[in-house]
């Protein structure tokens, strides 16, 4: 993720993502990961945020690298290891932007959640990540992300959304550019001091809008195959009015 983007927004992202689906979402990553060709042990998570699905699938049993661009949500991501039981191996967060991935040794997966990669708003960075990728997967196995739809874009473009906690207040205003396909959130937080006083910030978040075919393209040029797109969290394929899609693609076997 935009590393800049999250300044302001990562002590509060959880409480405002309460919709994120969490455990259920881990739950269809792992499963997908288990039918992989190879034995699943380590697993990457790309553009990890604040390490909820890092934790998760640490707790079923993966060896986790989590990587994100922000040090404030890498931040939160590590303070959620407080209080874990020793038995769950802590996952080893770095801080790399997707297109500069680079990892020691090989893993066995690589996943990644909630329109982390709708981020990479340039052909040339998401062609870049894909390669990484692909670079530190064994062969045979499984990258699996999700994304955003275009959909999705053109049905929120010109609207106001409104997240609220006790200590934080958070105003969306989105706007979809046809042409450019990218999407431009303006955000306002407001987040209650100790002093009783409410401090307020802005950031702006962008994410682009990519189409079946280009995914398709991009992974098959990265050097995977298999190439699967369905509905989220389903085997099944996208509907047409479908708001996110997963996506499974394997390297190949050599």
């Amino acid at each position: 993720m935009n590393g800049n983007a999250y300044a302001s927004l990562s002590a509060s992202y959880d409480a405002l993502m309460r919709d994120g689906n969490y455990p259920a979402r881990a739950a269809f990553l792992a499963a997908r990961l288990r039918e992989s060709p190879i034995p699943v042990r380590t697993v990457l998570d790309l553009g990890c945020g604040t390490g909820t699905i890092a934790w998760l699938m640490s707790h079923r049993g993966f060896r986790v690298i989590a990587a994100d661009g922000s040090e404030e949500m890498l931040t939160e991501a590590v303070r959620k290891g407080e209080g874990v039981s020793g038995d769950v191996p802590p996952p080893l967060f770095i801080c790399q932007s997707m297109p500069r991935l680079k990892l020691a040794a090989p893993v066995d997966g690589v996943v990644s959640t909630l329109d982390a990669l709708n981020y990479l708003t340039s052909a040339r960075d998401l062609r870049e990540t894909f390669r990484r990728v692909c670079r530190y997967l064994r062969p045979g196995g499984r990258f699996l992300f999700d994304l955003n739809t275009p959909h999705k874009f053109r049905l929120m473009d010109r609207r106001t959304y409104l997240d609220e906690t006790d200590e934080s207040f958070c105003v969306w205003r989105t706007f979809f550019s046809e042409k450019k396909q990218v999407c431009v959130w303006q955000v306002d937080l407001f987040r209650l001091r100790p002093d009783g006083a409410w401090e307020r910030s802005c950031e702006e978040h962008r994410e682009r809008a990519w189409s079946l075919e280009q995914i398709r393209t991009f992974l098959q040029e990265a050097g995977f195959s298999h190439v699967q797109i369905t509905g989220d969290l389903s085997k099944s394929p996208p509907k047409e009015n479908e708001t996110r899609w997963n996506v499974l693609a394997e390297k190949e076997r050599s």
